[in-house]
């Protein structure tokens, strides 16, 4: 299945791209699109330890499994000010 990931903040930035289109196979968890997508953008395994992971409007745990029609979110800890 093809999964739309959209990059917010300074990780649009290290990504080059505001997005990006991954083929997954059906029932893959978040982690295995992490890996993927740590594969075509090798700059943002370095912030895997802070990034947080999002699947429409929720916020998901890396056990998630994707569902087809997913738009995943990757995006920095929230932080206000």
């Amino acid at each position: 299945m093809k999964v739309r990931v959209q990059f917010y903040s300074q990780l649009r930035d290290l990504a080059g791209a505001p997005e990006l289109i991954v083929d997954l196979a059906e029932g893959a968890t978040v982690t295995e699109l992490l890996g993927k997508v740590y594969e075509k953008v090798p700059a943002l395994r370095s912030r895997d330890k802070s990034i947080l992971v999002g699947a429409g409007v929720e916020f998901v745990d890396r056990n998630y499994k994707v569902q087809p029609g997913d738009e995943i979110s990757i995006m920095p800890p929230v932080q206000g000010g």
